[in-house]
């Protein structure tokens, strides 16, 4: 992952600066005296999203080839985690995703973790991105700061690469059952979302659906893509239907997709659902699952986020190999827009 420097927090869009109060999470203590909720936020204009979680971790020197990836850090170095969120909210981001894509209960169940310790670790992966945000205010940043708690689809778990296929011969029950025990821990611990992310099907989106219900805050939907299709092949305005009438989902949208597949399927998901789309690409590299590692060449450019936002995107960021530097980018575009 890349090595990039943040830069200065002063850079965020101005969209985000309406007044409110938010009625979850406790990253607005300290952030700022009058924070919206993120839902509010989003009728107001585009909201940046922070960037790769990964490639800051590396390029601090942290050896992520465990199969737990970024979790394995909530038990050895939480700190880290801390400075990585730090990092993208100086830069300007406004929302930071937790840690928790690859914890699981079943994952740390694989390293002797119990399922207390287990929830305990989930939770503090909430934690740590609430204190990245208040450490950012102490700083003086200046634009509203939210946190969502990363739920990545069953094949994270894995660790195998199947998140990028789906269709891992589980029922949607069965999903649904895998998914709700970490997605009621998650929310206990009071995030401002749960970003329901890399979902590779509509199997495994409805079973997310069922298990964000009752749980009280809200949620965005998030698919990993290829052209118009999920990654399991299904087209995707039969993916993004499922959540338009879903009343928990404030977003749906695309993310560790390759760059050139985001503007028609933030179209899409505008058109099918109604609702704010959020986005956040890979850097265009693309993942060899075998060999560990990134093969190609980059193709995100900060500018594409104008045409993204003409097309209905409101929540914008990077996913895989997008760094500090490029969301920085990424929000001075969108405020000298």
């Amino acid at each position: 992952m890349s090595s990039d420097t943040p830069s200065p927090h002063g850079t965020h869009p101005r969209s985000t600066s309406a007044h409110g109060s938010s009625t979850h999470g406790s990253a607005a203590r300290g952030s700022t005296a009058h924070r919206p909720a993120l839902a509010e936020a989003l009728t107001a204009g585009a909201v940046v999203l922070d960037g790769g979680m990964s490639n800051q971790l590396e390029s601090a020197g942290h050896d992520l080839s465990d199969a737990l990836w970024s979790a394995r850090l909530l038990a050895e170095q939480p700190e880290a985690i801390t400075e990585a969120h730090l990092a993208y909210f100086e830069a300007g981001a406004n929302v930071a995703i937790t840690s928790s894509y690859q914890a699981t209960f079943e994952g740390f169940a694989k390293r002797g973790i119990d399922r207390e310790e287990a929830a305990r670790l989930l939770t503090l992966s909430v934690e740590l991105a609430q204190e990245a945000a208040r450490q950012a205010a102490d700083k003086g940043a200046r634009q509203p700061l939210w946190v969502a708690a990363s739920v990545g689809p069953y094949g994270a778990m894995l660790a195998d690469g199947s998140e990028y296929r789906g269709r891992y011969g589980l029922t949607v029950t069965e999903l649904e059952r895998f998914h709700r025990p970490r997605l009621e821990v998650l929310a206990a611990a009071g995030p401002d979302v749960l970003a329901l992310e890399t979902v590779p099907d509509t199997e495994e989106a409805e079973a997310l659906l069922r298990a964000v219900r009752g749980l009280g805050v809200p949620a965005w939907l998030s698919y990993s893509v290829a052209g118009e299709h999920t990654r399991a092949g299904q087209p995707l305005e039969e993916a993004f239907e499922l959540a338009a009438e879903a009343d928990e989902v404030i977003a749906v949208g695309v993310n560790c997709c390759a760059p050139e597949d985001v503007e028609g399927a933030v179209a899409t998901a505008a058109r099918v659902t109604g609702k704010p789309v959020v986005v956040y690409p890979n850097s265009g590299e693309a993942w060899d699952a075998e060999a560990r590692a990134w093969n190609g060449r980059s193709t995100f450019a900060p500018e594409q986020v104008l045409a993204w936002r003409e097309s209905g995107a409101r929540l914008i960021g990077g996913c895989c190999r997008v760094g500090p530097d490029a969301v920085a980018s990424i929000a001075r575009t969108l405020t000298a827009a």
